[in-house]
């Protein structure tokens, strides 16, 4: 059987893969595994969602199993993830639940769970939440049995934290900024942060109706954005995906500056600040070779992890560093975060605008972002990818001919049979044409069945 926690929670299409019946029986398992360190002690739990219809009713099942468990809920509503995770420190609560996909398409939903210290739990955890699964379990009874408050006005609680990482009073005063926040989470949150940071705010895709979170908008669909800070004549523009936990930006021009960029920026601002610890910044492999050429260039480390920035942060909270991010555009500020946070991001992004009187194009431009082609090979034996010396001859090969212009990738996925092919070279002619070899490779040498003709 397939493992139920994937590298972000759990995750599915809302009332087919990720039901009422399983929300509910993962909050129970989860109370049981979390509670067993303390088992005389009541546990408090805060449970938060981004606006999709389905968060509705997989709330009620999450609520419902945690307070039928014995644990006490405080229920925020919609909140973004990270602002979920700040709560759950602010509180000092024992967990959260939040209930969202993220930046995929409105049908699906999934469920996240963060420890105390607002961290997401480790492997080990949640494997043991899934085989606590439909075990017995003596029920409480009485005023044994969990109780439910309604807390939204705790949201505002994050805003102001927020506000205070910026250490200053509106330092975007006179900046105009363009906000897409995907309908989602960040609706309410991120527009009033920006403005009460002092910037000029024009809102695009802040009104949430439970259908419409990731439609077309946001840091995965940054094309209305783009059009919008020309059209407007705005300084810049930030979109957030769902949750709120990413952020890409668009530069005055409608250039899109995306995540790399972005940790390159505040890289070198920690650094000048002298907030960078040890001069390391935490990227994955993913990131463009430009990025970590800049890096060098600045005298600033790159500590590589796998991708997914949960690897980010075991790798900035064993090590003590800082800063650290994905090309998507999750950046953790650990300082302020124990996660990725887009408005936290933006924010910085903004305020860096302002403090060096440089636009962000200028910013952007501290590294070349090489042409990046990445082909995902579907239908193959993704363990295999390290293994198969057809495919290892092939990459040696592949990355000899780049002659040291280029780099070369294979990541397997997580979850399915795809081999995702990653070629970096100095055009994208080339990348291209070295990264459809290195698929017809993968494709070929990996097959789980027959191989069809391309």
């Amino acid at each position: 059987m397939a493992r139920l926690f994937g590298t972000d929670g759990v995750r599915g299409r809302a009332n087919a893969d990720l039901t009422a019946e399983l929300a509910l029986e993962l909050s129970i398992a989860a109370a049981h595994v979390l509670g067993e360190a303390d088992p005389g002690v009541r546990l408090r739990a805060v449970v938060g969602r981004d606006p999709r219809a389905s968060g509705e009713f997989l709330e009620a099942a999450v609520v419902a199993g945690l307070a039928s468990a014995g644990v006490d809920v405080m229920r925020v509503g919609i909140v973004p993830t990270p602002g979920l995770a700040f709560l759950v420190t602010e509180l000092g609560v024992d967990f959260g639940v939040m209930l969202s996909a993220s930046h995929n398409p409105m049908p699906d939903n999934g469920i996240k769970f963060f420890g105390p210290g607002g961290v997401k739990l480790p492997d080990d955890v949640e494997d043991l939440i899934e085989e606590e699964l439909d075990k017995e379990w003596v029920r409480p009874t009485g005023d044994g049995v969990g109780r439910v408050t309604d807390n939204p006005e705790l949201v505002d609680r994050y805003v102001s934290h927020l506000l205070a990482s910026l250490k200053a009073d509106r330092p975007l005063e006179g900046l105009k900024i363009v906000l897409d926040p995907a309908n989602g989470a960040a609706s309410r949150t991120a527009v009033k942060a920006f403005m009460q940071a002092g910037a000029s705010v024009t809102a695009i895709h802040n009104k949430p109706n439970g259908l419409n979170i990731n439609d077309n908008c946001g840091s995965t669909h940054i094309e209305a954005l783009q059009l919008e800070v020309i059209s407007c004549g705005a300084d810049l523009g930030i979109g957030l995906d769902g949750d709120a936990d990413r952020c890409i930006a668009v530069d005055a021009n409608g250039r899109v500056v995306d995540g790399d960029q972005i940790l390159a920026i505040l890289a070198l601002a920690m650094k000048d600040e002298g907030r960078l610890h040890q001069d390391t910044v935490v990227a994955t492999v993913m990131s463009n070779l430009g990025f970590f050429r800049a890096m060098k260039a600045h005298g600033i480390n790159v500590d590589t992890t796998k991708v997914g920035d949960r690897y980010v942060v075991e790798s900035m909270n064993a090590n003590g560093f800082t800063l650290g991010g994905e090309q998507s555009g999750h950046v953790v500020m650990n300082e302020f975060a124990t996660t990725g946070d887009g408005t936290l991001t933006g924010l910085h992004v903004a305020a860096r605008v302002v403090q060096t009187g440089q636009p962000l194009a200028e910013l952007g431009a501290v590294m070349k972002r090489l042409p990046q082609v990445i082909i995902n090979v579907g239908n193959v034996d993704r363990g295999r990818t390290n293994l198969d010396q057809g495919v290892v001859r092939a990459v040696a090969a592949a990355e000899t001919a780049l002659k040291g212009a280029g780099r070369v990738v294979l990541r397997p996925s997580g979850t399915e049979p795809v081999v995702r092919v990653m070629v970096e070279a100095d055009t994208e002619d080339r990348a291209r044409e070295v990264a459809e070899g290195l698929a017809e490779v993968v494709r070929v040498r990996l097959a789980l069945g027959p191989v069809k003709p391309a």
